[in-house]
């Protein structure tokens, strides 16, 4: 694989999990969502939200391996949503159109545990417990850094994927960060200029979390030691703001340990689960059928990491009247966009001063 900004080949485990575990496309009201759904039904899922730089498939190294040992594990992406309450109300009526009515455990990474901790605050009966890494409190500080955030959504995609990417520390790395890193390039590319707006947007709106009723004995806090783009003070503000929250601490890892240090954040999780209470089920594990459930082993069409589908597991239309999409919409028209001299000076003024969190 080669350092960021360049070209790579997709990971051999990767392009296995693509081959078994089917990318669900659903739209509801006016967002659509993409996500993954692996793991026995019967087990309360854990819900992962992935930063701004980051789509569904960056946790699919907590998918493979929580869900053969019979844990059931959700990866969504941020659909495009442009304020914090827009999101609750967003990811309220995902979960309802998952008919997951019980409350949910939660790990975010930076943009994802920051929304993760906003709909605990908002929706306390809905959350059961939090994994947070490298994350934050609140947004200010990446608002100041940004001050032509009112032209991003006419700003060209590739100045928002410059912008995006210069959160993210280039090389020297080692192979197995610099790896993570390309990983997570190649999705920044598959984002759509809707989707990167929408994100930044989001990541810039002026908010804070306030008080969680939620125990901080049902919150673990898993952040790397080596560097990540969230600052270090804003890190040390989540671990001030639960005192009492169990601590996993990565020695090294970078922005993306999900990717860099699976065997630990994986090892991590579990303990997790397992103190909040959620019990895997491993004699599930034989029999999952398509849509990722678990199924009798008898089923006839049931698949495990064994089997390999062959096309990419968009379902239709269920009897819960919930859209199905079959495709990603196709490029954004560049209809209407700010004159590119304009924004890249913008733009190119404000990268050096960048906080996004792009994790």
């Amino acid at each position: 694989m080669t350092g960021l900004g360049g070209g790579a080949a997709a990971p051999g485990d990767y392009v296995y999990f693509k081959s078994v575990v089917p990318l669900h496309k659903i739209s509801i009201g006016s967002k659509l969502w993409r996500y993954y759904d692996f793991g026995p039904k019967a087990v309360p899922p854990l819900i992962c939200i992935p930063g701004i730089a980051g789509t569904a498939d960056v946790y699919y190294k907590q998918i493979m391996s929580l869900s053969m040992k019979g844990y059931r594990v959700i990866s969504i992406d941020v659909p495009q949503v442009y304020n914090h309450h827009e999101w609750i109300h967003s990811f309220e009526k995902f979960l309802d159109s998952m008919n997951i009515h019980h409350q949910v455990h939660i790990c975010g990474t930076s943009l994802g545990g920051f929304l993760a901790q906003i709909f605990a605050q908002y929706r306390p009966r809905r959350v059961k417990s939090l994994v947070l890494s490298n994350t934050f409190l609140e947004t200010h500080k990446f608002a100041a850094a940004m001050p032509w955030s009112p032209l991003v959504s006419w700003t060209p995609s590739f100045l928002l994927k410059r912008y995006l990417l210069t959160g993210i520390r280039d090389g020297p790395h080692e192979p197995f960060i610099a790896d993570s890193v390309d990983f997570v390039v190649g999705q920044v590319e598959t984002l759509s200029r809707e989707d990167l707006s929408s994100r930044l947007i989001l990541n810039v709106n002026v908010a804070s979390v306030g008080s969680l009723s939620l125990p901080d004995s049902f919150i673990t806090i898993m952040d790397t030691n080596d560097y990540s783009a969230v600052p270090q003070q804003l890190k040390d503000q989540v671990n001030e703001r639960y005192p009492s929250a169990k601590r996993a601490v990565l020695r090294t890892g970078g922005d993306f340990p999900f990717l860099s240090r699976p065997d630990e954040v994986n090892l991590y999780l579990q303990l997790h689960l397992r103190r909040v209470g959620v019990e895997p089920r491993p004699d599930l594990v034989q029999g999952f059928t398509r849509d990722g459930s678990s199924g009798s082993n008898d089923h006839e069409d049931g698949n495990s990491f064994d089997d390999h589908p062959t096309d990419d597991g968009d379902r239709s239309s269920g009897s819960d009247g919930r859209k199905t999409e079959h495709s990603e919409s196709g490029p954004p028209n560049s209809d209407g966009l700010v004159p590119t001299s304009i924004v890249l000076g913008m733009v190119s003024s404000a990268l050096h001063v960048s906080l996004c969190a792009c994790s």
